[in-house]
């Protein structure tokens, strides 16, 4: 297992395409400028401008929209999964609407440089997808990189305890949190959880977010994605490792340390980890 792992955040972007091109180009800009990262993490639902590529986009409903954005998965797989072999990374390529019985699955990807993909299927939807005909996946989620565990924890997945609970207990050192908020408020649910999570599993968490200024039929979402760790000696006190600027595209980077992240949860000044397992014979008594 390595020492450390440098990893990007990518800020991205959902906007009218004018072709499969532009899209590539896209994500060729955000990868130059992750350069260096071992991992780098795109945001959930990265793929919604495919739907600008069918005539009369902006007169469909979103059942409508989304389909067509399924329409393109063998082009998102195509992009990806060149880029991570051409550049030696492995890339989380956000997530993507892939069309299933009964309706679409959200699935993140994560795409390793030989070729092998890992596949997380949403498993906790937030209400407003269901409008999408999105149906939810049945298992968590975790995948090596380095030696180094990640956990998948897709938007609202990180918003719930028992998701990342079980992730850590995986092994899951870091959590890989794409994610794409309608609001404000939204965001910060998200990123407030996030950090919520890292304090009381004692993980980091790549945490990117997407971005449109209304994509109609879609709606604005809002962005400032980052890298968060638990909030303890040896770490920034605020747990924020890096941090992007509010709603433009932008790609952040951060070594994670997990000797010291090991080194944390045997002497941490907040033995979460212990404290929640040394009473759990109490939690249970209660629930």
């Amino acid at each position: 297992m390595t020492d450390t792992l440098d990893v990007a955040a990518v800020q991205f972007e959902a906007r009218a395409l004018s072709g499969p091109e532009d899209f590539a180009a896209q994500v060729d800009a955000a990868l130059d400028a992750a350069a260096g990262a071992r991992l780098v993490v795109f945001p959930e639902l990265m793929t919604t401008g495919f739907g600008t590529l069918a005539a009369g986009w902006r007169g469909r409903d979103l059942a409508a929209y989304f389909a067509e954005v399924a329409e393109h998965t063998d082009l998102y797989l195509e992009v990806f999964g060149a880029a991570a072999r051409a550049r030696d990374q492995v890339v989380l390529a956000g997530s993507h609407l892939v069309a299933a019985p009964g309706g679409f699955l959200n699935v993140a990807h994560l795409f390793h440089p030989d070729g092998r993909v890992v596949r997380h299927e949403k498993t906790l939807l937030f209400p407003a997808e269901r409008q999408w005909r999105s149906i939810e996946g049945e298992r968590l989620t975790t995948a090596e990189v380095d030696g180094v565990t990640v956990g998948f924890a897709t938007c609202y997945e990180a918003e719930i305890p028992e998701v990342t609970t079980a992730l850590a207990r995986r092994g899951a050192e870091v959590l890989l949190v794409p994610s794409a908020t309608f609001t404000e408020a939204g965001f910060h649910r998200v990123r407030h959880c996030a950090a919520a999570r890292c304090i009381e599993n004692q993980v980091y968490a790549v945490h990117a977010s997407t971005f449109s200024t209304g994509l109609e039929p879609l709606v604005q979402t809002w962005a400032r994605s980052s890298v968060l760790g638990p909030c303890d000696a040896g770490f920034p006190p605020d747990g924020i490792l890096a941090e992007a600027k509010e709603n433009v595209p932008d790609v952040i980077t951060a070594r994670l340390d997990l000797a010291l992240l090991q080194e944390n949860r045997r002497s941490g000044a907040a033995p979460t980890v212990l404290d929640r397992a040394r009473r759990a014979d109490l939690f249970a008594s209660w629930g």
